[in-house]
């Protein structure tokens, strides 16, 4: 599962390049800069989850009996709902996308969550 992770991280990274570069030399001429600022957070926010994501795959293979990855799948659906909702509303012009940003960083707040409380949790025996 690790490799998935790692890939699915890698992936992330990969699309926030070209996302960033997308939005610096096209978005530029096209949006204002309040929606410019906004879909540079998108591709931020993607950009430490990519890279935390492949943390998370390191973790996930150096402590494989911590249940690390619900809290992968935590953080990448986190991504996709919270950059993907920013991104949309940039794109198309629709305010009401941002209404489904929080529900993304719920998800990444859970994710980041669930890392801690498995790694500083005491190991559970095992049934």
């Amino acid at each position: 599962m690790e490799r998935k992770v790692f890939a699915a991280g890698s992936i992330l990274a990969a699309l926030g390049v070209g996302l960033g570069a997308f939005g610096a030399h096209s978005l530029k001429t096209v949006v204002g800069p309040e929606l410019l600022a906004v879909f540079e957070a998108g591709v931020r926010y993607q950009m430490y989850h990519g890279l935390g994501l492949v943390a998370v795959a390191w973790a996930i293979g150096r402590w494989p009996e911590r249940r690390l990855v619900p809290a992968a799948w935590l953080l990448l659906a986190g991504t996709v709902v919270f950059s993907g909702s920013l991104y949309l509303l940039v794109l198309t012009g629709a305010r009401w996308f941002g209404a489904i940003t929080p529900v993304g960083g719920v998800a990444l707040i859970a994710g980041w969550s669930c890392i801690a409380w498995q790694l500083l949790a005491p190991q559970r025996a095992r049934t």
